[in-house]
């Protein structure tokens, strides 16, 4: 296949960037670098989508930098790691708007994660970057919070309609018992019963158990259709082995948001799963951006989320140099109307809507089947 004109400069940008100093995490000086922050779940049940989310960010920070900086500057990502816990994430959050003084801070992953971080970035008039999470509840965190990712009134809507189609009637649910998990439950019960289906079981699971043969023979029990459920990547691995050892994968089993609930499950049992996920990355830009991450770190993405997190980076720098500034009021300005108008990430067309959040979103249907996700 011919290499697009986009593709070469992409790339090309990407090479030049090999030599400069400026990577994420990095110490470079207020003098030499504009700061910005990001608080990504690195370790604990999260941490293969946190890596896949560094990458992204790391290939932006490389990217801004090639094509001259910002400003005339460099732009450098301080990364903190959640560890996939509220508290340090908040934390993380504190240190980087008063040791670090970021002006925009991006993440986290889990929703009940970001929601408390976030809160205290906006009471701080920090802006926050919203790259993976979709809870509703993102958008009642005030007028400095911006998402990125399609919150989940969208992917609800995208999922029962899906399943149904697929002729599913009668499904049982299993999702985490926090604020992501408990808006997919409700809000796929909801749009999936408008279209006719039945939710007969509705389990909410505790995060970090070592087993779920209680709530999955508590699901078995009512006889479904097929299994609908979302979970994060370690505690679905013990979900997905364990529904296989109790002989529930005789009917389908459809995953919401599937690179996440797959993520750490061995391909032989993940095979013959259907679900949805997140658009990963769109057109020509996205293309290019694929092919500069396997050739950076010689595999293709793990998860969907990653092109998020570099469409942070650029949009952040995007909006500081259209603000000439880097105070955090006027990058927010600036990212509303860029949001307004339109940006073109790798992701797609992102715009916001008047609470700054993103329309219309993409999803992709896949199916799980010879090791590896692929459209369905």
């Amino acid at each position: 296949m011919r290499t697009s004109a986009l593709s070469r400069r992409h790339l090309g940008a990407l090479a030049a960037a090999a030599s400069l100093l400026a990577l994420a995490g990095g110490k470079a000086s207020a003098q030499d670098s504009i700061n910005i922050g990001a608080v990504l779940s690195l370790t604990g049940a999260n941490a293969t989508v946190g890596e896949d989310v560094r990458r992204g960010v790391m290939l932006g920070v490389e990217h801004v930098n090639a094509k001259g900086g910002v400003l005339g500057k460099k732009i450098n990502v301080i990364v903190e790691d959640s560890g996939g816990n509220p508290t340090t994430a908040l934390n993380a959050a504190r240190k980087l708007a008063t040791v670090d003084k970021v002006p925009v801070v991006m993440g986290e992953y889990s929703s009940g994660i970001t929601l408390p971080m976030a809160q205290y970035l906006v009471k701080e008039g920090v802006t926050h970057l919203n790259i993976n999470s979709s809870s509703n509840k993102v958008r009642q965190l005030g007028a400095t919070s911006f998402s990125l990712v399609g919150l989940e009134d969208y992917s609800n809507r995208f999922a029962a309609s899906d399943t149904y189609a697929l002729g599913l009637r009668r499904v049982a649910m299993i999702a985490p018992n926090n604020a992501y998990g408990q808006g997919v439950l409700e809000g796929y019960k909801a749009e999936f019963e408008k279209l006719g289906g039945k939710v007969v079981t509705e389990v909410l699971y505790t995060a970090g158990q070592s087993t779920y043969r209680r709530e999955l023979q508590q699901m078995a029990r009512s006889n479904p259709d097929a299994y609908v459920y979302t979970a994060y990547g370690q505690e679905s691995a013990v979900i997905n082995r364990e529904a296989e050892e109790l002989g529930l994968r005789k009917v389908p089993w459809y995953a919401i948001l599937m690179t996440m609930s797959l993520s750490d499950t061995p391909p032989a049992i993940a095979n013959g799963q259907i679900g949805m996920e997140l658009g990963s990355v769109q057109g020509e830009a996205g293309k290019a951006y694929a092919e500069a991450f396997k050739a950076k770190y010689k595999e293709g993405f793990k998860t969907s989320y990653t092109g998020y997190g570099y469409d942070g980076v650029l949009m952040t720098a995007a909006a500081i140099e259209k603000a000439q500034a880097t105070t955090p009021a006027a990058i927010q300005a600036a990212l509303k109307e860029l949001g307004a108008s339109g940006y073109q990430g790798v992701t797609g067309l992102i715009r916001f809507d008047q609470d700054r959040q993103r329309i219309d979103p993409p999803y992709d249907k896949h199916k799980f089947e010879n090791g590896k996700l692929a459209p369905r």
